[in-house]
Protein backbone atom coordinates (compact mmCIF):
# COMPACT_ATOMS: atom_id res chain seq x y z
CA UNK A 1 0.00 0.00 0.00
CA UNK A 2 1.10 3.73 -0.63
CA UNK A 3 0.11 6.78 1.78
CA UNK A 4 0.41 9.98 1.16
CA UNK A 5 0.08 13.31 3.09
CA UNK A 6 0.75 16.96 2.12
CA UNK A 7 3.01 19.30 3.54
CA UNK A 8 1.29 22.06 5.17
CA UNK A 9 0.36 24.85 2.72
CA UNK A 10 -1.08 28.48 4.88
CA UNK A 11 0.94 30.12 7.24
CA UNK A 12 -1.12 29.91 10.21
CA UNK A 13 -0.75 25.78 10.01
CA UNK A 14 2.21 24.55 11.93
CA UNK A 15 1.24 20.94 10.30
CA UNK A 16 -1.07 18.97 8.32
CA UNK A 17 -3.71 17.37 10.39
CA UNK A 18 -3.50 14.78 8.07
CA UNK A 19 0.58 14.06 8.22
CA UNK A 20 -0.11 14.23 12.10
CA UNK A 21 -2.60 11.85 12.21
CA UNK A 22 -0.56 9.09 9.81
CA UNK A 23 2.66 10.01 11.91
CA UNK A 24 0.50 9.02 14.82
CA UNK A 25 -0.61 5.81 13.73
CA UNK A 26 3.01 4.89 12.39
CA UNK A 27 4.32 5.81 16.15
CA UNK A 28 1.35 3.41 17.85
CA UNK A 29 2.41 0.35 14.80
CA UNK A 30 -1.26 0.87 13.36
CA UNK A 31 -0.39 1.35 9.67
CA UNK A 32 -0.56 -2.27 7.50
CA UNK A 33 2.80 -3.81 7.31
CA UNK A 34 4.18 -3.15 3.81
CA UNK A 35 2.76 0.09 3.45
CA UNK A 36 4.92 3.08 1.99
CA UNK A 37 4.28 6.49 3.25
CA UNK A 38 5.22 9.29 1.42
CA UNK A 39 4.82 12.22 3.41
CA UNK A 40 5.04 15.79 2.95
CA UNK A 41 3.81 16.13 -0.76
CA UNK A 42 3.93 19.70 -1.98
CA UNK A 43 0.98 21.71 -2.14
CA UNK A 44 1.27 22.11 -5.79
CA UNK A 45 -1.22 21.52 -8.96
CA UNK A 46 1.65 20.16 -10.94
CA UNK A 47 4.06 18.67 -8.38
CA UNK A 48 1.12 16.26 -6.31
CA UNK A 49 0.24 14.20 -8.96
CA UNK A 50 4.26 13.66 -10.13
CA UNK A 51 5.24 12.81 -7.03
CA UNK A 52 2.63 10.22 -6.07
CA UNK A 53 2.29 8.77 -9.81
CA UNK A 54 5.82 8.31 -9.45
CA UNK A 55 5.61 6.16 -6.24
CA UNK A 56 3.20 4.60 -7.77
CA UNK A 57 4.96 3.45 -10.57
CA UNK A 58 7.70 2.54 -8.98
CA UNK A 59 6.18 0.61 -6.32
CA UNK A 60 3.44 -0.83 -8.45
CA UNK A 61 0.95 -1.09 -5.34
CA UNK A 62 -2.20 -2.53 -5.69
CA UNK A 63 -3.70 0.45 -3.64
CA UNK A 64 -2.73 4.20 -2.88
CA UNK A 65 -4.49 6.39 -0.10
CA UNK A 66 -3.92 10.05 -0.32
CA UNK A 67 -4.51 12.17 2.93
CA UNK A 68 -4.86 15.84 2.95
CA UNK A 69 -6.17 18.17 5.68
CA UNK A 70 -9.97 19.34 5.45
CA UNK A 71 -10.35 22.86 7.81
CA UNK A 72 -13.54 22.83 7.42
CA UNK A 73 -14.77 19.52 8.49
CA UNK A 74 -15.63 17.67 11.26
CA UNK A 75 -15.15 13.99 10.37
CA UNK A 76 -12.74 12.13 8.57
CA UNK A 77 -14.44 11.48 5.12
CA UNK A 78 -13.80 9.06 2.30
CA UNK A 79 -14.17 11.03 -1.18
CA UNK A 80 -16.25 8.95 -3.60
CA UNK A 81 -15.19 11.29 -6.47
CA UNK A 82 -12.32 13.21 -7.94
CA UNK A 83 -13.77 15.46 -10.49
CA UNK A 84 -11.80 18.04 -13.03
CA UNK A 85 -12.62 18.58 -17.21
CA UNK A 86 -16.49 18.04 -16.98
CA UNK A 87 -15.85 14.56 -15.06
CA UNK A 88 -16.51 12.99 -12.22
CA UNK A 89 -14.22 10.07 -11.61
CA UNK A 90 -15.43 7.16 -9.37
CA UNK A 91 -12.87 5.63 -6.94
CA UNK A 92 -14.59 1.28 -7.43
CA UNK A 93 -13.76 1.00 -3.75
CA UNK A 94 -16.97 -0.21 -1.65
CA UNK A 95 -16.72 2.84 0.84
CA UNK A 96 -19.82 1.67 3.19
CA UNK A 97 -18.50 -1.32 3.80
CA UNK A 98 -14.56 0.56 4.43
CA UNK A 99 -16.45 3.30 6.86
CA UNK A 100 -18.56 0.08 8.48
CA UNK A 101 -17.78 1.10 12.76
CA UNK A 102 -16.14 4.15 12.51
CA UNK A 103 -17.11 6.47 15.17
CA UNK A 104 -16.16 10.10 13.06
CA UNK A 105 -15.99 8.72 9.44
CA UNK A 106 -18.37 9.86 6.25
CA UNK A 107 -18.13 9.79 2.80
CA UNK A 108 -18.18 12.79 0.66
CA UNK A 109 -19.36 13.39 -2.74
CA UNK A 110 -16.86 16.80 -3.17
CA UNK A 111 -13.29 15.90 -2.95
CA UNK A 112 -13.29 20.28 -3.36
CA UNK A 113 -11.49 22.66 -5.46
CA UNK A 114 -7.80 22.81 -4.53
CA UNK A 115 -4.84 20.16 -4.56
CA UNK A 116 -6.81 17.12 -3.16
CA UNK A 117 -9.44 16.85 -5.82
CA UNK A 118 -6.88 17.56 -8.63
CA UNK A 119 -4.63 15.54 -7.00
CA UNK A 120 -7.69 12.17 -7.21
CA UNK A 121 -8.79 13.10 -10.68
CA UNK A 122 -5.33 12.94 -11.98
CA UNK A 123 -4.94 9.37 -10.47
CA UNK A 124 -7.70 8.19 -11.20
CA UNK A 125 -7.76 9.25 -13.81
CA UNK A 126 -4.27 7.49 -15.24
CA UNK A 127 -5.19 4.27 -13.74
CA UNK A 128 -8.29 4.03 -15.74
CA UNK A 129 -6.11 5.45 -18.92
CA UNK A 130 -3.59 3.23 -18.37
CA UNK A 131 -5.20 0.43 -16.52
CA UNK A 132 -2.98 -0.03 -13.83
CA UNK A 133 -4.04 -3.07 -11.43
CA UNK A 134 -3.86 -0.39 -8.28
CA UNK A 135 -7.53 0.92 -6.44
CA UNK A 136 -7.32 4.57 -5.02
CA UNK A 137 -8.78 6.14 -2.14
CA UNK A 138 -9.05 9.84 -1.26
CA UNK A 139 -9.39 10.75 2.23
CA UNK A 140 -10.02 14.30 3.80
CA UNK A 141 -8.48 14.41 7.92
CA UNK A 142 -10.05 17.26 10.02
CA UNK A 143 -7.70 19.54 12.53
CA UNK A 144 -7.25 17.35 15.14
CA UNK A 145 -8.38 17.41 18.78
CA UNK A 146 -7.13 15.86 21.94
CA UNK A 147 -11.34 14.99 21.96
CA UNK A 148 -11.08 13.63 17.99
CA UNK A 149 -7.60 12.22 17.57
CA UNK A 150 -8.16 8.61 18.88
CA UNK A 151 -11.17 8.42 17.55
CA UNK A 152 -10.00 9.45 13.97
CA UNK A 153 -7.18 7.30 14.56
CA UNK A 154 -9.01 4.50 15.77
CA UNK A 155 -11.29 5.17 12.35
CA UNK A 156 -8.29 5.39 9.70
CA UNK A 157 -6.35 2.53 11.39
CA UNK A 158 -9.49 0.54 10.57
CA UNK A 159 -10.27 1.48 7.15
CA UNK A 160 -5.89 1.23 6.33
CA UNK A 161 -6.40 -2.27 7.87
CA UNK A 162 -9.47 -3.20 5.71
CA UNK A 163 -7.94 -1.84 2.73
CA UNK A 164 -4.99 -4.05 3.01
CA UNK A 165 -6.94 -6.72 3.50
CA UNK A 166 -9.04 -6.57 0.56
CA UNK A 167 -6.22 -5.85 -1.52
CA UNK A 168 -4.26 -8.85 -0.42
CA UNK A 169 -6.75 -11.62 -1.99
CA UNK A 170 -5.55 -13.01 -5.20
CA UNK A 171 -8.72 -13.52 -6.25
CA UNK A 172 -9.47 -9.30 -6.26
CA UNK A 173 -10.12 -7.43 -9.87
CA UNK A 174 -9.29 -3.84 -10.52
CA UNK A 175 -11.66 -2.30 -11.35
CA UNK A 176 -11.26 1.27 -13.71
CA UNK A 177 -13.01 4.38 -12.11
CA UNK A 178 -16.32 5.40 -13.26
CA UNK A 179 -16.72 8.24 -15.46
CA UNK A 180 -19.65 10.68 -15.12
CA UNK A 181 -20.66 14.02 -16.10
CA UNK A 182 -20.13 16.61 -13.11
Amino acid sequence: MLLTTFAPWRAHQPSNAADDLIAHLHQQQQIPPGTTVLRHIPVSFELAPIRVMAKLVELRSPVVVCCGMAEGRSHLHLERYGKGDDLALETPLPLEELMAGTHLTGISDCAGTYVCNHLYYRLLGAIAQYRWPTLALFVHIPPLTSETQPLLAHDLALILKRLAKLTSRQDIEFATPEKTLS
